[in-house]
């Protein structure tokens, strides 16, 4: 799910959060439902040199800010953060923190290339919900890891092997093979990226954010993301 650039608006939870006035760019829900949308809001945080590494909360980059760790940025703020007072000045700090992030230093090498975990949440979203033995479009409740190669006849648990499928569709295949049940698959399983990874894990991305992981997504695997 991609949503437009907006900007958010964050405030301390302490005694001087109740005396500052809502400004037109506050929430419109109530001051709960405000932290937790605000709190659902994630960013991309990348390495210096524009590698891309996960999605991280607005308290996570804000102590990149405050440690003047942050390289370089792209597109405008999105979440403003308002800290404590200043006990000389007399003024209250103020983060604006942006979308995408790049932290200054080298990231680990098992972190610039790893493997997504399988979760059903991740493998629904990769097959847009779709039973990809009938077509057919399910609520997460009615859909179900199924292994195209079973189990019992020597299938992993890998995501070349697995494919989301209807209550309906798993349960007439049973142990067999989709050729042995007459169910060809409507696409081939696959293993997806890091990038698409991110992508389908997200339900709240920016557009600036869904604009540069599209730019980083293998050709090859488009379906997961249109």
């Amino acid at each position: 799910m991609e949503n437009e650039r907006a900007p958010l608006r964050l405030v301390n939870s302490g005694p001087a959060a109740g005396n500052i006035p809502p400004g037109p760019d506050a929430p419109a829900v109530g001051p709960r439902g405000g932290i937790e949308r605000l709190n659902s809001v994630r960013l991309l945080a990348l390495d210096a040199h524009g590698r891309v590494l996960d999605w991280m909360n607005w308290q996570q980059a804000a102590c990149l800010y405050a440690r003047d760790a942050v390289a370089w940025t792209l597109g405008d703020p999105c979440l403003q953060v308002h800290g404590g007072t200043n006990r000389l000045s007399g003024e209250q700090s103020l983060l604006d923190l942006h979308p995408i992030v790049a932290a200054r230093g080298h990231a680990r090498a098992h972190a610039l290339d790893p493997t997504p975990a399988l979760t059903n949440t991740a493998l629904f979203a990769r097959d847009a919900h779709l039973c990809l033995y009938c077509g057919r479009e399910c609520h997460r409740p009615q859909l179900t890891r199924d292994h195209v190669l079973p189990v019992s006849k020597g299938g992993r648990d890998v995501w070349e092997n697995v494919v989301a499928a209807c209550f309906h569709c798993n349960s007439r295949k049973g142990n067999r093979t989709p050729q042995q049940a007459g169910m060809p698959l409507l696409a081939v399983p696959y293993r997806p990226s890091w990038v698409e990874h991110l992508i389908l894990s997200n339900r709240n991305i920016l557009a600036d954010q869904m604009a540069f992981l599209k730019s980083h997504l293998p050709k090859k695997h488009a379906r997961s993301v249109n």
